[in-house]
């Protein structure tokens, strides 16, 4: 009999068993436990007998600021053998379009291997090399399709696959909710690192809801996969109820009112205009020399629910116009509950195209690898307003829900 395309990942997808969280923890404020709790709490069981690599960051953090890998290392019922880093690196020494390479942790002395820009067979060697035999993933996602992490994990996937491995994902919160899929869906034609596969460009899913996705839809053979649930997690959370520290996942994400905004203003990556790199507040902070208040105010008239922008002054240490004075706005996101990031980004790009002579793309059209195809470039160009360019999506995004829908596995 052959089976189905679900039907196989039925075969090779597992929710690991972890006994369920005593009503007396709950009760002492540990209402939420991520996908590493749960697993350290067992003893690692589901790991017993076999050689453990990791793939984490900074992030990859205990309730009590611990790195996971140092813990790991620390306990006898688990042989960690080896670590591999992501962009920004194990440690998050690295800028943005960086990595670490290889090296022995100092504070362990297990190997790091750079995972950053490889792929595929390359990748897959890299865990050949390693001699592990499984393969965990403990990263903090931030819930936009362009944060490079979320391909981390399925390049590492499709790797294990082709490696022969086992691969195992340690669940964490989406910070900005699972309400729901908002935004584009990237046409395959725009496929790289900051999207390999058709998703919306905010998913609302957990690194092991997507991990799911893509070994049910978008991996050719499917990797055995065993997925590590959180207990106390609802989708409407967002991630202050957690209970958890907040890690930077990357230099220029150093809040969770970063994450908030960054599915909608992280287009301004695709313009000349600042996207706030080298301020305190990355992503809030949008601008470019010879903006002034009129920005603020054309944004503010368009009364976009659950945010205010003010108009704002700022010099960036690095990056775009950096040691330079520039003027735009700050984002100021006043009722999260309503606020729609990619709606908002959409909408800045056009009013900063109309109150600014001097808007323009970057000229390798980057702005089309981020929304994921050339609609929204050539919309904006053309002249349309915010909400006619978010209605041509919206049939493309409804069919990336519905199949949304089959791999959430949170209330």
């Amino acid at each position: 009999m052959r089976l189905s395309r679900r039907g196989l990942l039925a075969t090779t997808t597992a929710a690991v068993a972890l006994p369920v969280p005593t009503a007396s923890a709950r009760s002492r404020g540990r209402r939420l436990r991520t996908g590493f709790e749960r697993l350290a709490a067992d003893g690692y069981a589901p790991l017993d007998g076999r050689r453990v690599g990791i793939v984490t960051n900074p992030t990859g953090v205990t309730r009590d600021v611990r790195h996971i890998v140092d813990v790991m290392h620390a306990d006898t019922r688990v042989n960690l053998v080896a670590v591999f880093g992501p962009e920004h690196g194990f440690r998050g020494t690295a800028q943005a379009g960086g990595s670490e390479g290889r090296y022995a942790d100092p504070a362990t002395g297990l190997p790091v291997y750079d995972t950053y820009l490889k792929s595929g067979r390359a990748l897959a060697d890299v865990f050949t090399a390693s001699g592990v035999d499984t393969v965990v993933f403990d990263i903090q996602d931030v819930g936009a399709r362009f944060y490079t992490y979320i391909w981390t994990l399925y390049d590492c996937m499709e790797a294990a696959q082709l490696a022969g491995k086992r691969f195992m994902v340690l669940d964490r919160p989406n910070p900005v909710t699972g309400r729901c899929a908002l935004g584009p869906v990237l046409h395959k034609e725009f496929a790289t690192f900051v999207g390999r596969r058709p998703v919306s460009q905010a998913h609302g899913m957990t690194v092991a809801e997507l991990a799911r996705l893509f070994n049910g839809e978008f991996l050719s053979t499917p990797v055995p996969l065993e997925t590590v649930l959180m207990t106390g997690w609802r989708r409407t959370d967002f991630y202050d109820a957690s209970g958890l520290p907040w890690v930077p996942p990357s230099p220029n994400m150093p809040t969770p009112d970063t994450a908030l905004v960054y599915a909608g203003t992280c287009l301004f990556e695709g313009t000349n205009l600042s996207e706030g790199r080298g301020t305190t507040r990355p992503f809030e902070l949008l601008g470019a020399e010879g903006v002034d208040g009129r920005w603020a105010a054309e944004a503010e008239r368009l009364g976009l629910p659950g945010v205010h922008f003010r108009e704002a002054y700022f010099a960036p240490a690095f990056s775009k116009f950096q040691g330079k004075t520039v003027g735009g706005v700050q984002v100021h996101v006043h009722d999260r509950a309503v606020y729609d990031p990619v709606r908002t980004g959409i909408a800045l790009l056009v009013t900063a195209r109309k109150v600014w002579s001097g808007f323009a793309w970057r000229s390798d059209d980057w702005i089309d690898k981020l929304t994921g195809s050339t609609q929204v470039r050539t919309m904006i160009d053309a002249g349309a307003t915010a909400d006619e360019v978010v209605a041509a999506w919206q049939d493309e995004l409804a069919a990336f829900r519905r199949v949304r829908r089959e791999y959430l596995v949170y209330g």
